[in-house]
């Protein structure tokens, strides 16, 4: 499959970069790492030569947003293929050869930054104002300095026809969804239970927002999405849909790597269990209505530190010596019985978990136990797995926002040690 993969890449284009659509000045190229190769060329695949950091942005331009939008129909603000809007996804993804790990960063684009040049405010207006440069120089800084090797740019279109090319994907639709905007002709009609998505409700699973978490609630289900794209792109079946996939991508995406790179991250990808591939949401928290009733989301910078130390080799982290006492461990009931949540409840105290609360039910009925790292501290998750003797723990942020851990509580809580 990886073979037929790179020659479908191969025959894209004979270029180095053939998926760049926007010409970069030589000061903006220097804000991605020229230093060391990030690929070589093997006799059977290219591979990744070192740690890489790749910046990942969605963008979302509408008819309104252009500096002369068209008249024919002022009161609908239409999708524009467009790489040069607000950034409504921002993912800093670490393919780190050396460990065979892929750590995730999500971004929520209500984040409040200074973005140089232009002021304080939310981080996706870095995209607007000066393209992949600008919101790698601003996510960088944001982050502690961590170098940003490449980027791609996709927009909220080449999303959609990407899913379709894959064929759908499987999601669990937590609740039901339904919202209409006949400004965007965007028509919201999602039932809850385990779904088959086409593109288009993919798009309308991504662009809900109307939620008790609000965007942040938004970035969990990029998270789960996310999953979804990754076990149907690495299924089989998938192999035969390679050649429109890659026209999707030859049509959709802006991207500073070359054919060689590109490769060499798919083949990577690919090989890559999927316990490895962990996702974490930048930490903070909403300022409430905030000024002028603009929300928020407020970096916490020693947790960012935290993360970034774990998951991006950048810096020292303390998190290997969290006590249990220090940890916010939300349970979250899938089972509907009482006697689970207590025998949890009960067997976490007697190891030291003081600060434990109850949360939402999880967004589908589980067999197996999902120990979730919030806040992407693996460590800790682990510990818990290995007091409880149940569950499989996963490092992304699906769980209680205002929880260190998250254990999502499934039928197999009667295997309890206790």
């Amino acid at each position: 499959m990886l073979s037929a993969a790179a020659g479908a890449l191969l025959a894209v284009s004979l270029s180095a970069t053939p998926l760049r659509q926007v010409l970069l000045t030589p000061e903006e190229e220097a804000v991605f790492s020229q230093q060391d190769a990030i690929a070589s060329q093997s006799l059977r695949f290219p591979k990744l030569t070192r740690p890489v950091n790749i910046l990942i942005l969605g963008t979302k331009v509408l008819t309104s947003d252009l500096d002369t939008p068209p008249q024919h129909d002022p009161g609908y603000h239409a999708l524009v293929d467009s790489f040069e809007g607000l950034s409504d996804t921002m993912l800093l993804v670490r393919f780190d050869p050396e460990i065979q790990k892929l750590s995730v960063l999500s971004i929520p684009r209500d984040t409040y930054t200074r973005i140089e040049g232009y002021g304080e405010m939310k981080i996706n207006a870095a995209n607007y104002h000066g393209g992949a440069p600008l919101a790698a120089r601003t996510i960088s800084r944001l982050v502690g300095g961590v170098p940003i090797d490449r980027y791609v740019r996709v927009n909220v279109q080449g999303v959609e026809k990407l899913i379709d090319a894959l064929g759908g994907v499987e999601v669990y639709v937590p609740k039901d969804m339904k919202y209409t905007d006949h400004s965007q002709h965007l028509y919201i009609d999602l039932k809850e239970g385990q779904q088959h998505l086409n593109g288009d409700e993919a798009m309308q699973f991504l662009r809900y927002r109307y939620d008790k978490y609000g965007d942040i609630g938004r970035v969990q289900r990029q998270q789960i999405l996310m999953r979804a794209i990754i076990e149907q792109a690495l299924s089989p079946g998938t192999l035969l849909r390679v050649p429109q996939i890659l026209q999707v991508i030859k049509d959709n995406i802006d991207t500073n790597l070359s054919v060689e790179e590109i490769a060499a991250l798919a083949g990577f990808a690919a090989n890559t269990d999927r316990d490895e591939v962990q996702m974490m949401m930048l930490p903070g928290r909403f300022n409430g209505d905030g000024q002028e009733g603009i929300s928020y989301w407020l970096p916490n910078y020693s947790e960012i530190e935290e993360v970034m130390a774990q998951h991006f080799d950048q810096g020292y982290g303390t998190t290997l010596g969290t006590r249990p006492s220090q940890l916010r461990v939300a349970i979250q009931d899938s089972t509907g019985n009482p006697e689970a949540v207590a025998t949890v409840r009960q067997a976490l105290r007697e190891q030291g978990y003081t600060n434990i609360f109850r949360g939402d039910s999880p967004p589908e009925p589980l067999q197996t136990t999902r120990i979730i790292a919030q806040r992407g501290d693996a460590y800790s998750a682990e510990d818990l797995q290995a007091v409880l003797g149940i569950g499989e723990v996963r490092v992304e942020s699906t769980g209680e926002i205002s929880s260190d851990l998250t254990i999502q509580l499934g039928s197999d809580w009667r295997e309890l040690k206790w």
